[in-house]
This record gives structure tokens, C-alpha cells and sequence, in this order.
């Protein structure tokens, strides 16, 4: 058994990557760190596991590397970096859930992120973390960043296309409507029930940290230089993410062209599905599955691509354990294969 370690598990993401791997038929759950609930349980933080998973917390600094095989950082971004520049002194493996080490240069990050990188040299060592994209590198990497909600969404309904050069690259609208649960655990004005109940809205506008990762993921992909228009949106819902992309094709196109180019790419990909039916967010609740419907439109010459996944699996801590079984020599679909929840 692989032994593994989360570091900060009392968040959603944390949760939901000990609901994974707790039914995970390869790997044992060694650790769990909180600095603030350092003693407890980790039922008494998320009760829902009582008599499940009732292993105590411990702080990061009493975490020991040597005893583990990999390990999940399930931290803010501004904080990751540091225990990663820590851990990469020793032999473990890492997944990185914040957005610390998705971006090409520490530049980049800061000119988003608003924050000075600390550990640059992490940057040129990770991979990015969508398997179906990067399965080789994966196997091999020794730090993974795991992608973004919005952008796994964006990324993986786009990618067949600007990979074939058959959109304008500079014509691309992005926009995503998400659950609450995407903003964190903590409480927020933002999230506070009167304020999203019966309510719905755009934000981050223009400038969401999510925009270039979208952008220079797509522009590795096609070797041109991308650039979309991104806007999310907060759905009075608790998790789920629903993408509608539009683009431009560069040359005369048909539907049925279309969907047989998404067919073709995503045939060998257990966990993402090609629909003939628009997606619904209700239909991969609490799955690794991602919901992908292309369409064209020959009336205003526009094709239209929809997406959806759960923010906190496909989003997050799903793709974090298939990134986990590629990187330890496991079937890339262990421990994901579950139904979806609907109702």
C-alpha cells in the first residue's frame, strides 16, 4: 500500500481527497495535517466521517516525508510554495493544489497573483495536471500542479480545437458558471446564503487569475498565442461547474466534423464524455467525469462547446488521485470510478 499525506485537509478540497482515497484499494491514508485544529479528529472537523475516518490531526511540522510516498497540499496559493520548496528536498512525490505552480514564470504569477514567487525553480519542475493532456510527463514528474477548476472545464473543451488550428485563437469567449463551494469553506460575504440564494451574478471580470492559465495552457497546445475572454459566474448552487465556449473557425466547418474531432481525440478517455445531449451539472455530481457537448452554429458561423464537471473532483480532487495513480504506477482510474449523485 502507497502511504499517503494531505497537508491541510480541512478544507473542501481536503475533504473530498479523504472521501476518495478512503475506498482507494492502493493507497492508505498515513497523515493529516491542520495547524489550527493540530489534536482533534478529523471527523470532529467533518462530521460526516465519524467512525470513518477518525484519524487524529497533526501539524505540517510533524509531518515526516521519509514514511510517506506522496504527499497533497491542499493549501491557499501564497502558502503552498513554501512547504513545497520544503519538500523537494527529500524523495517524496507532490501534488500541489493551489495555484502556485501552475504558471509558466514567477512574472506571470505575480502579475496575477499579486504576490512575489519564493520558489521559481519549483515552477520549471512541475507538471501541469490534466492526464488526459499530459499522461507521459505525469508518470514522470516528481511535483504535479493541479490544474484550476474553471480551467480544466475551459482547457478540455477547447483543447481538440485550437490543437487542430481550427479556431481564431484571438476570438475565444470563455464563460463559466459555478457553485459556491469553488470560493473555499471559509465564510464569505460573497457566499453568505442571503446573498446568493435566488440571486446570480458575474464577477472577477476582466483580471480572474484563472485567464492566463486558461490562456497558456491553450497556447501550448497550439503553438500560437492565445487569448480568450473569461468571465465566471456564482450559481446559488453547492458545487458544479457549467463552461459555455464560443469561437470563431478559421476555415469552413460542419457539425458533424466537429463531433467527430472530439470524438476521435477523447476516444482512450475513460472519464471524459463526448455527449449528444446538452450537460448538466445534476449528471456528474461528485464524479471525475467531465460532460462534453460540442455544437455549430451556421447561422452566425460560431461553434459553441459545453462543459461541465464538479468543481470539487474534476476540479479539484479528483483529478488530484488520477494525477496520484499515474505518478505511483497505478491505473489512472482507480478509486474515481463511482456513479454520479442525482438527485
Amino acid at each position: 500500500m502507497n502511504k499517503i499525506g494531505i497537508i491541510g485537509a480541512t478544507g473542501y478540497t481536503g475533504s473530498e481527497l479523504v472521501r476518495i482515497l478512503y475506498n482507494h484499494s492502493e493507497v492508505k491514508i498515513a497523515a493529516i495535517t491542520s495547524e489550527s485544529h493540530k489534536g482533534k479528529r478529523f471527523s470532529d472537523i467533518h462530521p460526516q466521517f465519524k467512525n470513518i475516518v477518525d484519524i487524529e490531526l497533526i501539524a505540517a511540522d510533524d509531518l515526516n516525508p521519509s514514511e510517506l510516498d506522496l504527499v497533497f497540499l491542499a493549501l491557499p496559493h501564497g502558502v503552498s510554495m513554501e512547504y513545497v520548496k520544503r519538500l523537494m528536498k527529500t524523495n517524496i512525490k507532490i501534488i500541489d493544489l493551489s495555484g502556485d505552480f501552475r504558471l509558466s514564470s514567477k512574472t506571470v504569477y505575480k502579475d496575477w497573483y499579486k504576490k512575489e514567487h519564493t520558489y521559481p525553480e519549483g515552477i520549471e519542475k512541475a507538471v501541469f495536471g490534466i492526464p488526459e493532456l499530459y499522461e507521459e510527463q505525469i508518470k514522470n514528474a516528481v511535483l504535479v500542479a493541479n490544474p484550476g477548476c474553471f480551467p480544466t472545464g475551459a482547457i478540455l473543451a477547447l483543447a481538440p480545437l485550437v490543437k487542430e488550428n481550427l479556431i481564431d485563437v484571438n476570438k475565444i469567449i470563455v464563460d463559466s458558471k459555478t457553485g459556491v463551494t469553488g470560493a473555499g469553506v471559509n465564510a464569505k460575504d460573497v457566499t453568505h446564503f442571503p446573498n446568493v440564494n435566488d440571486n446570480f451574478k458575474p464577477y472577477g471580470i476582466k483580471n480572474h487569475r484563472h485567464t492566463i492559465e486558461i490562456e497558456e495552457q491553450l497556447t501550448a497546445l497550439s503553438s500560437m498565442n492565445v487569448r480568450i475572454q473569461f468571465t465566471p459566474h456564482l450559481l446559488p448552487v453547492d458545487r458544479g461547474i457549467l463552461t459555455s465556449v464560443y469561437a470563431v473557425p478559421n476555415n469552413e466547418i460542419s457539425e458533424g466534423e466537429i463531433n467527430s474531432l472530439f470524438n476521435n481525440f477523447y476516444a482512450d478517455n475513460n472519464f471524459i464524455r463526448v455527449l449528444d445531449s446538452l450537460p448538466e451539472i445534476k449528471n456528474i455530481r461528485a464524479t471525475n467525469y467531465i460532460d462534453i457537448h460540442p455544437a455549430f452554429d451556421g447561422r452566425t458561423n460560431n461553434i459553441m462547446v459545453f462543459s461541465a464537471i464538479d468543481n470539487l473532483v474534476r476540479g479539484a480532487s479528483g483529478q488530484a488521485v488520477q494525477n496520484m495513480n499515474l505518478m505511483l504506477g497505478i491505473n489512472q482510474y482507480t478509486g474515481l470510478m463511482n456513479a454520479p449523485v442525482r438527485p
